[in-house]
């Protein structure tokens, strides 16, 4: 049985093509980071941090006054939130008072939850 030029070059793409994409998935994460901080538990974490540090303070912060209070909390992993800055504490707010529409500011996050 012979094989044609063009048969046989159809054999050897389809060979390099699977281990073409073998060689880019193994190279792929496949298990989560120790300090993905971009998970969900780590959010409800980060989350209950801004919480704790808004009842402590009564609700009167502005947003870069929380940002420097929660940096100083005992209970703040620097090590996994070393992503942490004042736009990450910015967008959290922000997709707090969307997910929240009757919550417009720190103040109103302090009245809700010191139920």
């Amino acid at each position: 049985m012979e094989l044609s030029t063009s048969t046989l070059m159809l054999i050897f793409f389809i060979i390099f093509l699977i281990l073409s994409i073998w060689k880019i998935w193994a190279f792929l994460p496949n298990k989560q980071l120790a300090d993905d901080d971009r998970t969900e538990e780590s959010e409800k974490e980060l989350l209950r941090i801004v919480f704790k540090v808004i009842q402590e303070n009564k609700g009167n912060l502005t947003n870069q006054e929380l940002f420097f209070k929660i940096e100083e909390d005992e209970t703040f992993d620097s090590q996994l939130f070393w992503r942490f800055n004042l736009n990450r504490l910015n967008q959290l707010l922000k997709s707090y008072y969307q997910n929240n529409p009757n919550i417009s500011s720190i103040k109103d996050i302090y009245e809700n939850t010191k139920d």
